[in-house]
């Protein structure tokens, strides 16, 4: 063919001819895109810019990334109708960071986060039936009905939740990287946190030992600028997140760019299995508040909300590359998302019907079994029941 399938299109996202369109539609031709901001290094010369894509990807990427906002939203209407108890963290407007991350990296990697998990575990693979099973303590749910919105977890897949107690998954996390080094395996480990979990002393703790015995650890902040109800400035004398590690390379990026997040997580796999570990500090935004008992705008304004909406949206962006590409038809995405909506009210009525857990599960998952633990009442005189 007289004409290259492969070329460089900056952010401005200008189409093709219609000729090159054609050819590229449904095909898996290299498609080569410009992040929509650069990269910034500390003591590492950052990764380029240019990010090779193809229409399959890009498919791929709003399809899934229309579904975790989906499930989001009806998780969020699930609670209001208290079917979902307890705590509840919500992704919407983080979803570039988990589908980018995923498309760097295999299932022979592993992912470890906090409690903002749902996302995290259906691009990991994880079901929506069993989300929602889950979300609604069922016995289908990926945790047995026992977890609830914090505590994920796909081990068979890397993942290894799902955590509720702020930071500590990363010692965890620098332990998996231990294990994947002591095993002489080249695969890698993302320990993600927040930056309300970033002056955690654990952390620096855990990235010491992650950088003294150089394991292929990756420390991933997801900044969305908010701890809580605190604004990142008002709890961190250096919000600078990436540069944290000192001695430990860093790199920020652009969170709510599905490309730059791919990009930069395959930079970094490279890195910490040659040298050891390295920060992401990856720059995004919750649109939820930080959990269901807060309205997410005391503290922000809705201006400001609706600004990242308009302006960084991580669907949208993909959007805009799809239609720019000629890829589908604006029609064609919508429906795309109305399928979600479908496929996600399905697997809410099927959870719907999916039981609890018999109580005697209160006694299951809490010590090695065979071990014949004896479990008494609150006087220490009648046999309650015999544990497995």
């Amino acid at each position: 063919m007289a004409l290259s399938t492969n070329r460089t299109v900056n952010h401005l996202l200008k189409p093709l001819s219609a000729a090159i369109c054609a050819t590229r539609r449904l095909s898996s031709d290299t498609i080569t895109v410009e992040t929509s901001l650069p990269f910034t290094g500390h003591n590492i010369d950052p990764p380029s810019r240019a990010v090779e894509t193809s229409a399959n990807e890009l498919m791929t990427f709003f399809k899934d990334m229309a579904e975790m906002r989906r499930m989001e939203i009806a998780a969020d209407s699930l609670y209001k109708a208290k079917l979902i108890r307890g705590f509840c963290h919500l992704y919407d407007g983080q979803e570039a960071v988990a589908i980018g991350m995923e498309a760097a990296i295999t299932k022979k990697d592993c992912i470890i986060t906090a409690y903002r998990d749902h996302c995290l575990f259906l691009g990991r693979g994880g079901g929506l039936y069993e989300s929602f099973a889950e979300l609604m303590g069922r016995k289908d749910g990926c945790s047995k009905g026992k977890g609830g919105s914090m505590h994920f977890y796909k081990k068979e897949s890397g993942f290894y939740g799902g955590h509720g107690i702020v930071g500590a998954q990363v010692p965890l996390g620098i332990g998996l990287a231990f294990a994947q080094k002591y095993s002489k395996e080249e695969h890698v480990t993302f320990a993600m946190y927040g930056d309300g979990a970033a002056n955690q002393g654990q952390l620096f703790e855990a990235l010491n030992m992650a950088a003294l015995w150089d394991l292929p650890a990756i420390l991933v902040c997801e900044n969305n600028h908010y701890g809580m109800g605190t604004a990142e400035w008002r709890a961190a004398k250096s919000p600078a997140y990436y540069k944290r590690g000192d001695y430990v390379p860093g790199l920020k990026v652009d969170g709510m760019d599905a490309l730059a997040v791919k990009q930069a997580c395959k930079f970094a796999k490279e890195h910490a299995l040659k040298n050891g570990p390295i920060i992401l500090e990856m720059d995004t935004y919750r649109y939820h508040g930080h959990s269901m008992s807060d309205p997410g705008s005391t503290y922000r304004t809705r201006d400001e909300i609706s600004g990242v909406r308009q302006e960084r949206d991580p669907i949208e962006r993909i959007r805009k590359l799809i239609l720019a590409h000629d890829i589908a038809t604006e029609k064609e995405l919508k429906d795309i998302e109305k399928e979600k909506r479908k496929v996600v009210d399905e697997a809410i009525a099927k959870a719907k019907e999916s039981p609890m857990p018999d109580p005697s599960e209160l006694f299951t998952n809490v010590y090695v079994k065979g071990f014949g633990v004896e479990a008494f009442g609150a006087d220490r005189k009648e046999v309650r029941t015999t544990l497995p």
